[in-house]
């Protein structure tokens, strides 16, 4: 296969006669573009995704509630069960306890896994090494 050189020379400015200046402030300028034009891609799709986890946090919520109800339901059922073999209060309580542990359990499990999270280490630091990046490298004068 053979690349047509015309085609690409007619596509590509003249450089020969620009100084090294101009030729600086263009690589700049569409340095500038390409991030811009990669910023509001960025921001479209973020809209994109951020509408689709929207209503999948929507449908959560619903599932949610209908968890709790069903949790509260079968609740009074066992309290109501309860009450036909001993006292009413009785059985309240013995469901309030029940909850009680199940509540300190997945508080405690909660508790330990919240101390595991450490932020974005890795985007940190990778944020932290782009101004050097940027920097021209003077040879070992820092």
């Amino acid at each position: 296969m053979t690349f047509d050189t015309s085609q690409a020379s007619a596509t590509r400015p003249n450089v020969s006669q620009q100084s090294f200046g101009e030729l600086m402030g263009e690589v700049a300028q569409d340095l500038s573009q390409l991030m811009r034009q990669e910023v509001e891609l960025a921001k479209a799709e973020l809209r994109q995704e951020a509408t689709k986890a929207g209503k999948a946090g929507g449908m959560y919520a619903g599932a949610g509630l209908a968890g709790y109800m069903v949790l509260l339901f079968l609740s009074i059922a066992l309290w109501w069960g309860l009450s036909n073999v001993m006292d009413g209060g009785w059985s309240a309580l013995i469901v309030a306890v029940i909850w009680a542990i199940a509540g300190a359990i997945l508080f405690a499990s909660a508790r330990s896994r919240m101390r595991t999270v450490r932020g974005l280490p890795q985007t940190t630091e990778t944020v932290k090494k782009i101004p050097l990046a940027v920097k021209p490298d003077l040879g070992g004068e820092r």
